[in-house]
């Protein structure tokens, strides 16, 4: 099995859970990033308009850590690397619907050695993708698929 997985998400969930390769291609929920210099902040608070960037000063520039549809999402390239290298894919509650994301598992069996599994409430928009499909509640699902993989 690859020894870097990867996870893809906008809050810090994963890394509380003990996640340590998290990829937050559609950013981060508690950062801001200044239009201006592109400087990247931790952010708690709120923030206005009028708030300076706290690296180049300038104001309006801030704006939330987050990728909008229609904008190109963080690190692709190392995503790409890290799909083209693995061996065991799994998507884990998603609708399948929202590229590029949507169309990881494709690029997983183009290189044809990766099984993928999809984990989901119901079959997403891709089910036909997958070489396997858990369907019902990720939380009573994912332990038991975890059990499996280490056994």
């Amino acid at each position: 099995m690859n020894k870097y997985p990867f996870h893809i998400n906008v809050h810090n969930l994963h890394e509380r859970a003990g996640s340590r390769a998290v990829i937050h291609m559609h950013g981060e929920l508690a950062k801001v990033r200044c239009e201006a210099c592109r400087a990247v902040h931790g952010w708690e608070t709120d923030c206005q308009q009028v708030t300076p960037c706290p690296a180049c000063g300038r104001a309006p520039a801030l704006r939330p850590h987050i990728v909008w549809f229609g904008e190109m999402p963080f690190q692709m390239d190392e995503i790409m690397a890290r799909l083209a290298a693995c061996d065991l894919f799994i998507s884990i509650g998603t609708s399948g619907h929202v590229y590029p994301a949507a169309g990881f598992v494709a690029e997983v069996r183009a290189i044809g050695y990766a099984h993928t599994i999809e984990v989901n409430l119901e079959p997403s928009q891709g089910v036909s993708y997958f070489a396997e499909c858990r369907h019902g509640r990720a939380g009573e699902l994912v332990p038991k698929l975890v059990d499996e993989i280490l056994a």
